[in-house]
């Protein structure tokens, strides 16, 4: 049994904030649902760059579901050049303290919330390129390396406490162990050439969906187009223009210029955008 605060229980019994923010501009997403813990973290940024309203959803224990709930309360109404300088320690500190085996919990939030105030800037969302290390849990050289510099972790099961990281299967406890001790000790770490990263084919449609849905159309709409997914195969991402855009002269130059390159930009380089055939379409 784990030993919570009261202001951990009271967050998890009465979280605040759960939901997904309507039209938000901010949004961050991280872990996964084969990994145990998932988070969805939306916001609404004003013109000022103050978080307004701030919600989440997320899937995973009483720990993940509080520091959440902290999160949001933590960040509305707070300027995003603040909120940035939010760290896993000051969520867990705004809950008086959470159990060792459950900082990962924190840390979590703390990316979400970097990859949302990304998303509303238009940076490309970080995503780690560093060498797997845990399989278990997806977890990179690079991110041991930042939890131990920030956290100044000395131990492995310290690693596991705030990453999950060898965790699982523990296969992994001696890489773990070479990268505590080269940052610790040995000089800083030397990032061996990352292995090129290759998608399933699943993981594809489903990213290609997610970049069309939460960055592709939003910005069509905006001058009263749309775009629908029709199929994808291969590499070839077939779409069909809606509204505006269907009748529009500059079509191409819509679907090349924008829609290839941003999915070429978030999922795949190899990446070809067509337009499906219309008979009935007037050019």
């Amino acid at each position: 049994m784990w030993d919570y605060t009261d202001k951990v229980k009271d967050h998890f019994l009465n979280p605040r904030n759960t939901g997904r923010v309507e039209n938000a501009n901010g949004i961050g997403e991280v872990g996964s649902l084969a990994c145990g813990d998932a988070l969805t973290l939306t916001l609404r940024i004003n013109d000022n760059q103050i978080i307004e309203e701030a919600k989440f959803q997320t899937f995973g224990c009483a720990s993940a579901i509080a520091s959440s709930s902290a999160l949001t309360e933590m960040v509305i109404g707070m300027p995003i050049t603040e909120a940035a300088k939010i760290t896993n320690e000051d969520i867990a500190e705004f809950l008086g303290g959470l159990p060792k085996e459950k900082i990962h919990c924190s840390v979590m939030g703390r990316d979400a919330l970097e990859r949302a105030i990304a998303y509303y800037k238009g940076e490309k969302v970080h995503v780690s390129e560093g060498n797997v290390i845990c399989h278990c849990f997806g977890v990179t050289d690079l991110d041991i390396v930042r939890a131990v510099k920030e956290a100044k972790l000395t131990t492995i099961e310290e690693v596991t406490s705030h990453l999950k990281a060898g965790g699982g299967c523990g296969n992994c406890h001696e890489e773990i162990q070479a990268i505590i001790w080269a940052v610790n000790e040995g000089g800083g770490y030397v990032q061996k050439e990352p292995a090129p990263v290759r998608l399933t084919t699943m993981q594809k449609i489903r990213l290609i969906e997610k970049v069309i849905e939460e960055e592709v159309r939003p910005a069509l709409q905006k001058d009263h187009g749309d775009m629908e997914l029709i199929d994808v195969d291969g590499n070839k991402v077939i779409v069909k223009f809606k509204g505006a855009c269907s009748s529009c002269s500059r079509s191409q130059i819509t679907l090349k210029n924008h829609v290839e390159a941003t999915l070429r930009d978030r999922v795949a380089t190899e990446l070809v955008v067509e337009e499906a055939i219309d008979e009935n379409r007037i050019c």
